[in-house]
């Protein structure tokens, strides 16, 4: 691999030669652990729009001369656009700021706005990293503002518009099994019959929940730290400069975004991040409760509960011919496993803002996005794979009423609760069902306990 030298701070490094970035990029790279986790897209994309906002407000306040900020708003715009993601070579874990990442971006963005102004690749000449590229910023109020953006645009472009699509899912089947009597079932024992539709309502209600849930989180997102720059004073920045850039972000991504009202709050904290973690973790019990009972559901097909089939999509066994797994809602129940630990990751990593700033921000960057994404695919995936395929046993279903025992809840009111419990002793002893021990005894006409057992609300 052919290689240039470039200076630093700490002297000179070897950078390979078809790269963008420069020194400090490749220290860090020489530096840090590897461990095979990487910033997401979603997380590259929002810093590379932070640059490009930045250096569009710094050519209008006269700034920044013309003819480099040109190039550099269409070199960030390249790295907003992934057409740069394999420049980003740096691990999640990292100086705590996130100031390696940063500085990759600041290299990158000037590497290649001088490859376009002279055709020589890399260097910090006639654009330089930090003087023009990082101008009116920090790392400290650059890497949480980027948190910000990230999440509440996959929030919004990914998120939400998988619950929404599971809510449907689950609505469609709720009406569909409207008229599909089944058992309920509480502390894991047969209850009262009720729907499968009414079952699948419940569903889709937690859903629908769900997505109000994620929609709170986004005010607390849309605050941002831009502006505070090192530690919240705005050293070394235009007054304008904030509000400006952030009004940019705000119109190219079409989200609320504003300044913060504390730039202390919002880059020594992040509560908004534990907000938003909460939020998801929130969902993906929901997902977990939802995905549990299908499972449970759909057990047998001829040795369980069988009330209802789900589409069959693999093999479920290399030794078992035949058998079918319920896979989708495996797959839900890890990935909500991941998201639960991810909350617990971003809450530790929240409460190390010590003074004036968060030391763990790539890590809360790092979990945080990848719930929302994790979430996403999931919440898709269970729909289309999973809950569009669901269909109903009615023989099983009704099977199951008719032997359920608690069918004598439904004399209580003709014969007394007592007597009703008798008889489903003596069904239970016996065997029989509910209707056959009434009959048998004389406890009441055949049309009347049809007319008490046809009560059933599934409305």
């Amino acid at each position: 691999m052919r290689e240039r030298a470039e200076e630093d701070a700490l002297g000179t490094v070897m950078v390979p030669e078809d790269a963008y970035y420069g020194a400090q990029t490749r220290r860090a790279l020489d530096n840090f652990p590897v461990s095979g986790f990487s910033f997401p897209p979603s997380f590259i994309r929002a810093l590379g729009l932070v640059k490009k906002a930045a250096a569009m407000v710094n050519r209008d306040l006269g700034l920044l001369d013309a003819d480099l900020a040109e190039a550099v708003i269409e070199a960030a715009r390249e790295v907003a656009d992934g057409r740069l993601d394999g420049q980003f070579v740096l691990d999640v874990f990292q100086t705590g700021s996130g100031t390696s990442t940063n500085m990759n971006a600041n290299e990158v963005i000037a590497g290649r706005a001088n490859e376009i102004l002279t055709g020589r690749r890399g260097g910090k000449s006639p654009v330089h990293p930090n003087d023009h590229v990082n101008k009116g910023q920090s790392s400290n109020d650059v890497i949480p503002s980027v948190i910000h953006i990230a999440a509440l645009l996959t929030l919004r472009r990914r998120l939400i518009p998988s619950l929404e699509a599971l809510h449907r899912s689950l609505n469609e089947k709720a009406l569909e099994f409207a008229g599909v009597l089944k058992i309920g079932r509480t502390h894991l024992q047969d209850a009262v019959p009720m729907s499968l539709g009414q079952e699948f309502s419940g569903y889709a209600r937690q859903v629908e929940l769900a997505i109000e849930r994620v929609k709170r989180i986004e005010p607390a997102l849309g605050e941002l730290a831009l502006g505070g720059t090192a530690i919240g004073t705005g050293l070394n920045t235009h007054p304008e400069f904030a509000g400006r850039v952030i009004a940019v972000i705000a119109r190219e991504t079409g989200c609320p975004f504003r300044e913060a009202v504390n730039h202390f709050e919002a880059q020594a904290a992040q509560d908004a991040a534990v907000e938003a973690g909460g939020a998801l973790k929130t969902v993906a019990v929901s997902l977990a409760k939802i995905a549990n009972d299908l499972r449970w559901l759909a057990s047998g097909p001829r040795c369980g509960l069988g009330e209802i089939n789900l589409p069959s999509l693999q093999p479920g066994s290399s030794i078992m011919p035949g058998k079918v797994n319920p896979v989708i809602p495996e797959v839900v129940l890890q990935v909500a496993a991941q998201v639960i630990g991810n909350d617990a990751a971003v809450t530790f990593g929240a409460q190390a803002g010590n003074f004036e700033l968060n030391t763990m921000l790539p890590l809360i960057a790092h979990n945080l996005l990848q719930s929302v994404e994790l979430l996403s695919s999931a919440a898709s995936l269970f729909a289309s794979k999973c809950v569009a395929g669901i269909t109903a046993n009615r023989e099983k279903s009704a099977s199951n009423i008719e032997r359920s025992l608690m069918l004598s809840t439904y004399l209580v009111p003709a014969i007394g609760y007592d007597r009703a419990s008798a008889v489903a002793r003596e069904a239970h002893r016996t065997g029989k069902t509910i209707r056959e021990v009434v009959l048998e005894q004389g406890l009441m006409s055949p049309e009347r306990i049809d007319d008490l057992l046809g009560k059933i609300p599934i409305a």
